[in-house]
């Protein structure tokens, strides 16, 4: 589904990924985990069209994406979920689910869509009146997922969903991560500095250090390399 080839990217001058290459296919659930700093977030931001690539390749469904403008990518059923939640507080809750809802694919499944949003996120469909700066961060965060799938995505990316929650909370948002990835058939590119829990939930990691991937392979592998248990699992 998604292909990344040789991705080159910088700000001002400054390298920021060097050479990544990853790939997503339809229907898996693929972590990037690394440290801050290490380019993540970027990598998200190159794919949705936020930052321009300096050289490289994106294919998603084998059209080059690096063509198609910023704007134009949604309607592709790429959808991006950035880090920080960014809801529009000033609006409810419903509001903020139908400003995800404006795909060509989105608008003739609306309905539908908001209603198995608030069948995986409840407190959503409880609070659907109340002004999106009113929730808590976890349920913030829940909305601003349910936005996502207001898209009807064909790949939904997450940017760092746990961060600023309680692990509690975090651990449910992983849990409803992979109720969508299991029940909505959707693929997921998570961004997680837990790495532990990407590891747990993903079926394919790759771990990104100062732009690079240094290591990519299936959860289960990466779980036991020496280097990971090491740097990230504090083992």
């Amino acid at each position: 589904m998604l292909e990344i080839k040789n991705l080159h990217v910088g700000y001002g001058g400054m390298p920021v990924l060097h050479g990544v290459s990853l790939k997503v296919g339809r229907d898996e659930f693929i972590a990037v985990v690394g440290p801050n700093g290490a380019g993540k977030s970027t990598l998200f931001k190159t794919i949705s069209g936020i930052v321009t690539a300096e050289s490289g390749e994106i294919t998603f469904d084998g059209e080059n994406l690096l063509a198609v403008p910023p704007f134009k990518r949604a309607h592709l059923g790429i959808a991006h979920v950035p880090e920080g939640r960014q809801v529009f507080p000033s609006l409810s809750v419903s509001e903020n689910l139908e400003m995800g809802a404006y795909t060509v694919a989105a608008r003739s499944s609306w309905n539908e869509s908001r209603d198995k949003i608030y069948a995986l996120f409840p407190i959503l469909a409880e609070r659907a009146a109340q002004r999106a700066g009113t929730l808590s961060g976890g349920e913030q965060q829940m909305l601003a997922i349910g936005r996502g799938l207001a898209s009807a995505p064909q790949l939904l990316m997450l940017d760092e969903p746990s961060m600023g929650l309680a692990p509690a909370v975090a651990d449910e948002i992983f849990e409803r991560i992979v109720a969508i990835h299991r029940e909505a058939r959707v693929s997921v590119l998570l961004v997680e500095q837990r790495v532990a829990e990407a590891l747990h939930f993903a079926s394919r990691d790759y771990v990104l250090e100062t732009g690079r991937v240094i290591l990519e392979g299936d959860s289960a592998t990466l779980g036991n390399d020496d280097r990971i248990r090491r740097a990230y699992l504090g083992m």
